[in-house]
């Protein structure tokens, strides 16, 4: 009875661009140098990079973009065929607003979704009773203040409120029938960032930035379907609800111009996916509650990019990302497959004042990963493609 439902996976977001359900393309200027732009980038994206970086905003400045996500991933038991997933595109929108009305301060506010993916694996899914159909989106509002306390050091901060949203579509294996349940949730949370950015010497600068976890109480309907007879007593439509938590990242990063035209740089973030360490739903009805564990571990991401100035108008891009996946292989299932992360990226921008453009691009390479877990062992793989668009103002 307990395996018939082992109702898990509130969090199935399947492949995402970067490791785990995070997403960390929120500027298609960083994602054209891999996202290594804690210690450089001065437009209104700073928001999300190094909120202290608000400074260098000259007046006014907008920056509005999307993203669109396009994964592939497959699953293959051993010695049989490769399952994979339907093709599903998620488009994480980004804008940012930061005005400078003083000669050292800054005030700004971003909308962007740094967390979140979409999961639709094929007809007929082997794993279809441990993860289906399943979307998961969270929506960030982030009022930020940064200021110049030193020519040479800037400190930020900045309020994170978040709106999160998940739907879930899983089978149900009654031996002799199928059945269904869909899950959908949502909940407020709150917590903050803060940042600092130093120039070391005159051509190269430091960046360090702090994004807080944040705690969601997923509160939501579940929905039965095609149940037989002999268990409708128990699987009713019914509340659900699960509790998560959005693991708070440290980002370092370097930033080095050996040219007038030309910058390197280099990022190390750490996420703390350690405080993601079960995958449960709890439902009034208590005797079907079946948590997983995952035991994720915290992980290092490392970036290093550059971008070069071909003339005052027109600059081009090239970035490398490793991004290690969190799961351990032995609790590895299709509810949230994972992968070691290699990311290739480049990049072009135009400017043309007082308003600029940038297109990125980057190709996600999903090592191999083999899954020792109980029941659903194999091997997971595949791709994404990446390609963002952001339009920018700059008022002087």
């Amino acid at each position: 009875m307990k395996k018939t439902l082992s109702l898990v996976a509130i969090l199935a977001a399947g492949t995402s661009q970067a490791a785990g359900f995070q997403v960390d393309t929120h500027s298609a200027r960083a994602t054209g140098v891999g996202g290594a732009a804690t210690a450089w980038l001065e437009d209104s994206s700073s928001i999300y990079y190094n909120v202290a970086n608000m400074v260098g905003v000259k007046t006014l400045d907008i920056t509005l973009g999307d993203t669109g996500i396009l994964p592939s991933i497959t699953f293959q038991r051993p010695g049989m065929e490769a399952e994979g997933q339907r093709t599903t595109l998620s488009p994480p929108p980004h804008l940012f607003v930061v005005y400078k009305p003083f000669e050292k301060a800054a005030f700004g506010v971003g909308v962007f979704t740094p967390y979140g993916a979409r999961s639709r694996w094929e007809e007929g899914f082997s794993g279809r009773f441990r993860g289906y159909e399943s979307s998961l989106a969270t929506y960030y509002i982030n009022p930020s203040f940064a200021y110049e306390l030193h020519p040479r050091f800037r400190f930020g901060a900045g309020l994170d409120i978040a709106r999160a949203t998940i739907e879930l579509t899983r089978g149900l294996d009654f031996v002799n029938s199928e059945g269904s349940i869909h899950l959908g949730g949502a909940d407020w949370g709150s917590g903050f960032n803060i940042g600092v950015q130093a120039k070391l010497l005159d051509n190269l600068d430091m960046g360090l930035h702090y994004r807080s976890s944040i705690d969601i109480a997923f509160q939501g309907q579940a929905d039965f379907q095609n149940i037989p007879v002999e268990f409708q007593s128990r699987l009713t439509d019914q509340k659900a609800h699960a509790d998560v938590v959005l693991p708070s990242t440290v980002t370092a990063g370097l930033a080095y111009r050996p040219l007038n035209n030309l910058l390197l740089a280099f990022d190390a973030s750490w996420v703390d996916w350690s405080s993601f360490s079960e995958l449960a739903i709890r439902f009034e009805n208590p005797s079907i509650d079946n948590p997983l564990p995952k035991r994720w571990r915290a992980k290092w991401k490392y970036s290093l990019g550059g971008e070069y100035a071909v003339n005052e108008a027109l600059q081009v891009r090239l970035g490398f990302t490793y991004d290690p996946s969190p799961s351990p292989n032995s609790t590895l299932t299709p509810d949230l497959p994972d992968a070691n992360r290699f990311k290739v990226s480049a990049g072009v921008g135009y400017q043309f004042k007082p308003f600029r453009a940038d297109l990125g691009y980057q190709f996600v390479a999903l090592a191999d990963k083999e899954s020792t877990a109980p029941g659903m062992p194999g091997t997971y793989s595949g791709n994404a493609h990446v390609l963002g668009l952001t339009l920018g103002f700059n008022l002087q």
